[in-house]
């Protein structure tokens, strides 16, 4: 077993992949963190459609993932990011999937959380922004998942202040029937939430947030994170009211984000444990027992891996993500809503598997070898 693999100076290099995977057994419920993966999307390679069509969806693939999700006992953030919402998957098609999953998540017994924002209106007004994240949380709420008020787009165009930011989320979190988790999803993820909380300035934005959450700390759960900067969450989280959690989104410093220190630790919410699900599942097993080496030991050496995959523009990451669902055996294609497996260049997607395969990700590593050579073969890579 080899594979010729691109390197970025465009060479073919060989590369040995390894023999045994790494084993996935399912295991006992996680106690010490509240563990969600933001779960991709499968797309139907069949459908006729162009970048731009709605998205055709899947769905048996895409539930079918969401179920080995919730095997190693994780929770599923759904209709998020990391299911390309805002980049090929329209509110329509993230309506039907929040219905499916939360249904899924109901007959299977796992933990689901559904992301709530306004992207049925593109812009508007305050009072358009806010309309279409009721009706967004009126959807989630009659399904029984808990809600995510995902960072809007639409709400950083139409806000002239921090004050329309506390008016808006005071407004949903009076309106919401149980707590949701808030989402402060930073510019290097989508580019037009900069300055999101009504200020560029990150203490002052950090400020607003903080103001949003005493005002009903009944009311929020958590603050998800995505801010990519581990200094400012750990700030963020000593900030927080008694009660309320912190979900790391920090797909670059997430073991000790997660391991914490003596004043407290990170949940988490992560894209990055979509292909890591088996992994990080057992990492936070290690940690339930108190043993911080142990759980550090197995997931330190993933950060490569997910530091590559979100390496800018780290709004791709999705790609590498669709990627090794498809090497590990999880869909049959590596076909993307929106035609965003594109993304990302052929260096960037051999480097992804070549480090995904040196972790064991693969239950299969013939059939991740067979796969990629079949890629690489569409790019002109003899082997």
């Amino acid at each position: 077993m080899s594979v010729r693999l691109p390197d970025r100076s465009g060479g073919l290099r060989r590369y040995e992949p390894r023999a045994e995977p790494l084993a996935q057994a399912a295991g006992a419920p996680l106690t010490s963190r509240t563990v969600f993966a933001a779960a991709h999307v499968v797309a139907d390679p069949y459908a006729d459609v162009s970048p731009d069509s709605p998205a055709a969806v899947d769905w048996d693939a895409t539930l079918a993932f969401r179920r080995h999700l919730w095997s190693h006992g994780l929770g599923v953030a759904e209709a998020m990011d990391t299911a390309q919402r805002g980049m090929g998957l329209d509110w329509a098609g993230a309506a039907e999937l929040v219905r499916r999953s939360a249904a899924e998540a109901r007959a299977a017994g796992g933990r689901i959380a559904c992301g709530v924002g306004t992207d049925q209106i593109g812009t508007g007004s305050l009072a358009e922004v806010r309309a279409a994240y009721e009706e967004q949380l009126a959807l989630v709420e009659e399904t029984g998942a808990q809600a995510v008020l995902m960072a809007s787009r639409a709400l950083a165009a139409a806000a002239r202040g921090p004050e329309d930011y506390l008016d808006v989320y005071g407004h949903l979190l009076r309106q919401a029937s149980r707590p949701v988790v808030l989402h402060w999803l930073g510019p290097m993820f989508d580019p037009a939430l900069r300055g999101y909380w009504g200020s560029g300035d990150l203490d002052a934005a950090t400020e607003v947030l903080l103001e949003v959450i005493a005002a009903r700390p009944d009311k929020v759960d958590g603050v998800k994170v995505s801010l990519l900067d581990a200094g400012r969450e750990t700030a963020l989280r000593r900030g927080l009211p008694s009660g309320v959690r912190c979900y790391t989104g920090d797909d670059f410093h997430y073991p000790e984000l997660i391991a914490g220190d003596e004043r407290g630790f990170s949940h988490a919410l992560l894209g990055v444990f979509d292909p890591l699900a088996p992994l990080a599942a057992r990492a936070v097993r290690v940690l339930d027992t108190g043993d911080v080496k142990g759980f550090r030991a197995l997931l330190d050496p993933t950060v490569e891996l997910s530091r590559h995959l979100f390496q800018e523009p780290t709004r791709f990451y999705k790609t590498g993500v669709v990627l090794l669902a498809w090497l590990a055996g999880h869909q049959t294609h590596f076909t993307m809503v929106g035609g965003l497996q594109s993304a990302r260049s052929l260096p960037h997607l051999a480097r992804a598997y070549e480090l995904a395969d040196g972790l064991g990700l693969f239950p299969d590593p013939a059939l991740a070898e067979r796969r990629m050579k079949n890629l690489l073969a569409l790019y002109g890579v003899d082997q």
